[in-house]
């Protein structure tokens, strides 16, 4: 089952992170594009194929202290065609590394539309790709998550739902009270209830919530809501997300979340962290370092709440 599966890498590498591959304009260094120029090709392929190396090496970098990664698709969709083959590329590079992928789509919609979204990203039958876990919105309602649901059943996929965005405006929508509950409660029961069939062996279900770092209280309270649901807890770092803000979204175990950061890892070269020890060229090494940072900063507020997970 995808949740037993993440659990163990992530007591493998006693890490409770993962790692975002977003590939914002200008975080590729100079001197990989250069490298990557081809002459002979569009400009679009170039850009693509530039991408793929660069993620190629952040993921051979930390595969081995990590348990996941997290591609977010948008910044390859701006490239058309050229961008969903390297975002393939890279989602099966990862794999083969035996990382989990879990892809950031946040996908959506009903019926018969919903299955092809589905089938493509968590299928096995007609899908050049089917990773292991996808984020999805749940605006729709009940419906619109059915159809992830019964491949993440069918296949052993997870999945990963908006709850708690981490984005300052989430609270425009997510905290409006509807017959006496916040409406990020009410997707917190309906999260829930889908999630009974997926309950895994350490008794957490393979469809998890994402619940933003930068809103502690939201968080707290919704793992009171959700025991048996995993996190995805996007906002570490750059925006403004700390690991001691972070006690409260884990259980008693030791377990129940995977912290997200992006820019932090595969951007740590650029940050005055790491700029002293790093130059460009070794931004693969200041990405490892950055890591085993961010590991360590959470692993040591678990340690002082009394939540070890091994």
């Amino acid at each position: 089952m995808f949740i037993d599966e993440l659990i163990e890498r992530i007591i493998k590498t006693k890490n409770h992170s993962i790692v975002g591959i977003d590939l914002h304009e200008g975080i590729i260094p100079q001197s990989v594009r250069d490298k990557n120029y081809n002459p002979n090709v569009s400009r679009i392929e170039s850009i693509t194929e530039t991408m793929f190396q660069f993620s190629k090496e952040i993921i051979n970098s930390i595969y081995d202290i990590v348990p996941a990664i997290k591609p977010q698709i948008a910044f390859f969709e701006r490239y058309g065609s050229h961008g969903f083959k390297a975002f393939e590329k890279i989602c099966k590079y990862a794999m083969n590394k035996a990382l989990i992928v879990l892809a950031d789509v946040k996908r959506s919609d009903i019926g018969s539309t919903a299955a092809a979204y589905s089938d493509y990203y968590l299928g096995t039958d007609f899908s050049s790709l089917s990773v292991d876990a996808i984020t999805i919105n749940p605006y729709f309602g009940e419906d619109s998550l059915i159809p992830f649901v019964d491949n993440c059943i069918k296949n052993n996929k997870g999945l990963f739902v908006l709850v708690k965005t981490s984005n300052k405006s989430s609270g425009d929508l997510q905290n409006r009270v509807c017959e006496g509950k916040k409406i990020y409660e009410t997707v917190s029961e309906l999260v829930t209830k889908q999630g009974m069939a997926c309950i895994g062996k350490y008794g957490y279900s393979s469809i998890g919530a994402v619940v933003g770092a930068t809103h502690k209280e939201d968080g707290e309270n919704i793992r009171k809501l959700m025991k048996s649901t995993y996190f995805l807890v996007p906002g570490y770092g750059a925006q403004g997300g700390k690991a001691s803000d972070l006690g409260g979204f884990f259980n008693e175990d030791g377990l129940g979340s995977i912290i997200n950061s992006s820019r932090g890892i595969i951007g740590a070269y650029m940050l005055d962290k790491y700029k002293g020890k790093f130059d460009e060229d070794s931004y693969a090494l200041a990405a490892r370092e950055a890591v085993i940072d961010m590991r360590d900063d959470i692993n040591k507020i678990l340690e002082a709440a009394g939540k070890i997970a091994w």
